[in-house]
């Protein structure tokens, strides 16, 4: 779970705080269509309706601006992947704990949302190949003595609710009496507000939100973990749009538009440099 344009300077702070984060197209969890079944399935999209579902708390990827219009990376990404398939992009926030649940219902089509390739989630719904990696970090008031090896039975700790942090956190942490929160913006509330002493969080939105007004006063405590996180866009059980979102996210990432989409919101403009840095 402040506006790209406000200042240059912060594009290279996010840029450094990022450099892990993107992925390119040799690094799938399943194996791509062949070429003459990948060009059917576009075909098969053209005119398509895609029903698509966010959740726009999640800043750089998915929020809204000051007039309630949905921006970020992701929303960005969909457009570039329903232009790729010829399709009509529908797009609709919701809130997180109904993303899968909604899209079993067929109330949408896909889920682009942040959202981790995990176990579980493959026991429910069918991901196409990562379009982001990710990792956690932990975030604190600057100065606070805090780290990821601590006992957390006396430190209020928080994390989004049904996410890869929160899992951590229950695996990790028995003993942490943790917070959980709907949504990224009211666990970065309680934080600023000292209700909680740290966060548990992904990499991509917390290093975000450190630049912002509101996270300058915290810091990420020691080195990023978990960092083997693949992000990807979850359809259901056998649906063939998996294999046409495959095809489209090769091809934009072969014409240099993933990079395109990306340099604004994560600092580069070469994803094959981002991810030769995050080996490294």
């Amino acid at each position: 779970m402040t506006t790209f344009t406000k200042a240059k300077s912060k594009w290279a702070v996010l840029s450094m705080a990022l450099s892990g984060l993107m992925l390119a197209a040799c690094n799938n969890s399943q194996a791509p269509a062949d070429a003459e079944t990948g060009a059917a399935e576009a075909a098969d999209s053209a005119g398509q309706t895609i029903r698509i579902a966010t959740e726009s708390s999640y800043k750089p990827l998915s929020y809204t601006d000051a007039d309630g219009k949905l921006i970020g990376f992701e929303i960005d990404l969909i457009h570039a992947l329903c232009d790729e398939m010829k399709a009509k992009c529908d797009i609709s926030s919701q809130e997180w704990d109904g993303l899968i649940p909604g899209l079993q219902a067929k109330k949408f089509d896909a889920i682009i949302a942040g959202m981790s390739i995990t176990p579980e989630r493959l026991e429910k719904v069918d991901f196409t190949d990562p379009y982001l990696n990710n990792g956690l970090i932990l975030v604190a008031k600057k100065g606070e003595n805090v780290s990821v090896k601590d006992d957390f039975s006396n430190i209020p700790v928080g994390a989004q609710r049904a996410t890869i942090a929160a899992q951590y956190i229950e695996a990790s942490h028995p003993e942490a009496k943790v917070s959980l929160y709907d949504t990224q913006e009211n666990a970065y509330l309680d934080l600023t507000s000292g209700r909680i002493r740290a966060l548990f969080s992904d990499k991509v939105t917390a290093a975000y939100w450190l630049t912002s007004e509101e996270g300058k006063a915290f810091e990420q405590k020691g080195e990023e973990f978990n960092s083997d996180d693949a992000m990807g866009i979850a359809v259901r059980k056998g649906d063939a749009l998996a294999g046409k979102f495959n095809q489209a996210l090769a091809a934009i990432k072969e014409s240099g538009k993933y990079d395109e989409i990306s340099a604004p919101y994560f600092g580069t403009s070469n994803t094959a440099a981002a991810q030769k840095a995050a080996a490294q």
